[in-house]
């Protein structure tokens, strides 16, 4: 059976480009087009398939997400370069990509989204400059202890409370109760929103690299094998975070 997916993009020709991309996969299937706010959000509203929207076409993303859970569709925005993803990951729009992003990786995207896994796309051409005046990064990279960054390391890797609190010689509630920690310093309310936050936030990814504990991944962690946040491997190249997978517990 193949993925419905409907695409709303006022640039036809990176519309275009997009449609012939999809089509060539016999497991994705276009059931509508538009370049206007309107039959957007009525595909939101009545159309069962993953709606991908430009950035450029949005004026109102809060309403677009609202209809979209309703009907229980998954959105992928293509943003312009240069632009900021954090107001898409903080009403968690589930596929995060730019208009310069490659065929694989985009293909890719698609079938993280469609399995239910969220994707964060490294804009092409970011220079380590970028993150050197990531204020917020480093303020919180600052807040958390060399544990608590371990934690997040462990998380990201796919590790549960339980295989968490073994690795490091802590009982579960312990490690509960630093997650609690964690979130309030990070401003993050749960497991997936706090790797998402550290995924992008290169200064606070690198510190939780750095703390970690140099472990295998246990045989213990759940299904390591089946991410629930994909990233292009440039995210997290030199980072060694398994390709920069996320599993929520």
């Amino acid at each position: 059976m193949s993925s419905r997916v409907f695409l709303a993009d006022n640039w036809d020709v990176f519309r275009a480009g997009l449609a012939r991309i999809l089509v060539a996969e016999d497991d994705i299937s276009i059931v509508g087009q538009c370049d206007d706010l309107t039959r957007l959000y009525k595909a939101a509203e009545t159309t069962r398939a993953v709606i991908v929207f430009s950035s450029s076409l949005m004026s109102n993303l809060e309403r677009l997400v609202t209809l979209a859970r309703k009907s229980n569709n998954p959105l992928i925005a293509v943003l312009d370069s240069g632009e900021s993803p954090q107001r898409y990951l903080n009403v968690r729009v589930q596929g995060i990509t730019y208009r310069d992003i490659k065929r694989d990786d985009l293909l890719k995207c698609f079938r993280s989204v469609l399995k239910g896994r969220p994707f964060l796309q490294q804009p092409i051409g970011a220079s380590s400059a970028a993150y050197e005046t990531d204020v917020v990064g480093e303020k919180v990279r600052g807040r958390l202890s060399r544990k608590e960054l371990q934690i997040v390391r462990l998380l990201l890797q796919g590790y549960k409370n339980r295989d968490i609190a073994e690795e490091l010689n802590n009982t579960e509630q312990v490690i509960k109760n630093y997650l609690r920690s964690i979130f309030d310093k990070t401003g993050t309310s749960d497991r997936l929103e706090l790797a998402l936050f550290t995924l992008h936030h290169q200064l606070l990814l690198e510190a939780v690299e750095a703390a970690a504990p140099r472990l295998a991944v246990s045989e213990r962690c759940a299904s390591p094998s089946e991410p629930l946040v994909a990233v292009p491997r440039p995210a997290v190249h030199a980072m060694g975070l398994m390709a920069g997978i996320v599993r929520v517990q």
